[in-house]
């Protein structure tokens, strides 16, 4: 998945309580809600590996 700003690659980053897509180029960082409806198969499939997901 790509970065809307940059177009560098999204990457899962987990915290201890959230998890978000940042990106490793510009760094920002997209709440999972936000680019739901945009997700490619590879993100879906890591992050179907955690349990729940929450949305803040």
């Amino acid at each position: 998945m790509k970065c809307s700003k940059c177009g560098h690659k999204l990457e899962v980053a987990r915290r201890c309580r959230q998890v978000r897509l940042k990106c490793a180029g510009c760094q920002h960082e997209y709440k999972i809600h936000e680019v739901a409806s945009e997700l490619d198969r590879e993100t879906e499939e890591i992050l179907e590996r955690y349990t729940s997901i929450i949305y803040d």
